[in-house]
């Protein structure tokens, strides 16, 4: 749904709770592509008491499998190509997030477990419920996450931290979420859909070419040493100034 300058996505499954399958994925990476030029922010939200329960256990062994999907005895039948090719296009849900020209904020409640924490990560920013509970359980199911999850998750808490949740498949409350950095805020469950929005509004307030600027800064800052973000700063401020004097190309 897109809503003057920003869209909102809805997970609308929440007899599931929101629980994930490769078509939800298939469906989230076409939003990405498809949507318009003239958005500058997504606000990725879910019906329901979970924000998401993690991949369809019908896709694990025993779970009577998705008509029409590749269970995941059937996806480690296939050739080491082929399954990267799948992981890969699985990925794609979860990766156009953070594009440069986007800011992008979760507004999670109830449990974000496993792929669900991943989506939940794959934003720029997240906004919690007090009930929120996240929880990567992957590690503990014999598996790894790996819907590009990992890398945000580092980036916010710390290699140290990271390791301790995606191992002992721990829960995060909201309130720890918040203090560790994983989370901008939380707040009672009936002003989530307000908070998210406030944040968004907040965020649109600068001009776009200025936060696209600041976004890749932030972005590439941690591959960066001192002095290449130093130059890196001077080139995106010498593009602003161009541009609002009205030189730029």
């Amino acid at each position: 749904m897109i809503e003057g300058s920003f869209a909102v996505v809805s997970l609308t499954n929440p007899d599931r709770r929101n629980a994930q399958t490769p078509a939800l994925w298939r469906a989230l990476a076409a939003v990405g592509r498809e949507l318009p030029g003239d958005v500058r922010a997504v606000l990725l939200r879910a019906e329901g008491t979970s924000f998401s329960a993690g991949l369809d256990r019908r896709m694990f062994p025993g779970g009577g499998g998705i008509p029409g999907e590749s269970d995941l005895v059937t996806l480690a039948g296939a050739s080491d190509d082929e399954l990267d090719a799948t992981i890969a296009s699985f990925q794609e849900a979860f990766t156009w997030w953070r594009r440069p020209d986007l800011l992008t904020v979760a507004a999670v409640q109830g449990h974000a477990v496993g792929a669900g924490f991943q989506l939940a990560l794959a934003c720029d920013l997240r906004v919690c419920a007090d009930d929120a509970r996240f929880s990567m359980r992957e590690t503990a199911l014999g598996l790894v996450p790996d819907l590009a999850g990992t890398k945000p998750l580092v980036d916010l808490v710390g290699y140290a931290r990271a390791l301790e949740i995606c191992v002992t498949g721990r829960w995060v409350g909201a309130q720890e979420a918040v203090a560790m950095g994983l989370a901008t805020l939380a707040v009672p469950g009936e002003e989530l859909d307000g908070a998210a929005r406030d944040l968004l509004a907040a965020l649109l307030a600068a001009p776009r070419d200025a936060v696209i600027e600041t976004k890749a800064l932030l972005a590439g800052a941690a591959g960066r040493t001192y002095d290449e973000q130093r130059a890196a700063e001077r080139a995106a401020q010498a593009r602003r100034l161009r541009d609002l004097a009205g030189l730029g190309e």
